[in-house]
């Protein structure tokens, strides 16, 4: 392969444009003692209630993170409610198989309790953690003790305008601050509060540029994201017996310039795109992966209502753009999430000013929206109680958590928390 024939794949494979019609969601939930989450489950609890769950019918896939985290993705839905429906019936499905073995799901965006531990023994999560190994424990943490909402858009028109696909590479890089502001949910690890209301997002930043940045914004995505793709550090070179070479430094150009230790392949191109990690992945469509997971059973649907909402409603993604384009002046013009908008909102989420303001504008512009996209008087109804009791407040849930932890009454603002 030589580097050209990549970036032609790339920008072929990554992005497709077409009317934005097509939404998804990807939950991730740590799964703890259903009467006591503070306390560890086995490894054979695990996989019991795993081999159980395999012989449940779903139509969202179900997979399992390498810390046993579960994760049910659904399949592309025609609209929002589409969407919910599917999910919350294999949510349904999934808890009571669990409830039976004595285990539940907890929407949390960091375990605080437990300390990163490998469930999955495979090459490729050997070869994972050795390579994440090198910048510290933060990979650890990512791969075994992290869980988010990740919302999958269309990557919108090939023309420009509210819907195409310049805009919405650039809206989701910015309003995607937001969101980790509006839903950080991940204040604390080993018992203790980390001084950052996301710890999952600190821990992604942590990884390093390389690995879990996204490239400098343009009015090109398909060629940055190229770029980026053949700059970014190979995390292992795979074979048939055997551990997996874990390279250091050795790019994926450098790959194809060198041809050691063999030359890489179409399918080791299509393996190097999923072990990058940045916070909006195009992946033929946009993966927004910055959302922590939300408290309660049915937390997970406020971000997917929010963020399709302000994406395929034309005119809510107007004013989103509006809303957030002032914020652009505090990236420095640094790659997401390595700048400073995004480490503010990692760290102090809507207790710093302009975001709050813009999350207001944000959620009520979300709100005006989602009957014309079909929303439920119940969905409209949870993406309000979020808006009352978090964002025009300037708090988030990891604010409840940390209510909890410091032992305040943090009832005023909504009902006790409930793992």
């Amino acid at each position: 392969m030589s580097e050209a024939e990549v970036e032609a794949l790339v920008r072929g494979i990554c992005f497709k444009t077409g009317p934005p019609r097509r939404l998804g969601v990807e939950v991730e939930w740590l799964v703890h003692e259903l009467r006591a989450p503070q306390l560890p489950v086995t490894p054979e609890r695990l996989e019991a209630a795993y081999a159980a769950l395999r012989t449940v019918p779903l139509r969202s896939a179900l997979t399992v993170e390498p810390g046993g985290q579960l994760e049910l993705s659904s399949p592309p839905a025609a609209s929002l409610m589409e969407c919910v429906s599917t999910v919350s019936a294999d949510l349904d499905a999934v808890r009571a198989v669990l409830r039976d073995d004595g285990l539940a799901l907890v929407g949390l965006g960091h375990d605080p309790w437990h300390e990163p531990r490998r469930f999955l023994r495979e090459p490729r999560y050997d070869a994972m953690e050795a390579c994440l190994d090198r910048t510290g424990p933060a990979g650890r943490s990512m791969m075994c003790s992290s869980a988010s909402v990740q919302v999958c858009l269309d990557a919108g028109h090939e023309e420009p305008g509210p819907l195409g696909l310049v805009r919405r590479w650039w809206l989701a890089h910015h309003l995607g601050a937001v969101l980790v502001a509006a839903f950080a949910n991940s204040p604390l690890a080993g018992h203790r509060p980390t001084g950052w209301l996301s710890t999952r997002q600190l821990m992604w930043t942590r990884i390093g540029a390389g690995r879990a940045g996204g490239p400098r914004l343009d009015t090109d995505p398909r060629g940055a994201w190229a770029r980026h793709v053949l700059d970014s550090p190979v995390m292992c070179v795979r074979r048939d017996g055997g551990p997996w070479d874990v390279p250091e430094g050795l790019t994926f150009r450098d790959w194809i310039r060198t041809g050691a230790p063999r030359p890489p392949t179409r399918e080791d191109l299509d393996y190097h795109v999923t072990t990058l990690f940045p916070p909006v992945r195009p992946r033929g469509h946009l993966e927004l992966r910055m959302i922590d997971a939300q408290p309660g059973d049915d937390g997970w649907i406020v971000p997917l209502a929010v963020t399709a909402a302000l994406f395929d409603d034309q005119e809510a993604t107007e004013t989103a753009y509006r809303a957030v384009k002032p914020l652009a002046e505090r990236t420095l013009g640094l790659p997401a999430p390595h700048n400073p908008l995004w480490l503010d909102a990692a760290r102090g989420g809507l207790a710093d000013a302009e975001l709050r303001e813009v999350a207001v504008t944000c959620f009520t512009t979300a709100l005006d929206a989602l009957p014309r996209l079909g929303a439920t008087p119940e969905v409209i109804e949870a993406v309000t109680a979020h808006l009352d009791r978090y964002v025009v407040l300037g708090r988030c849930p990891a604010d409840d958590q940390l209510d909890r932890q410091r032992g305040t009454d943090g009832r005023a603002h909504g009902k006790d928390f409930r793992p």
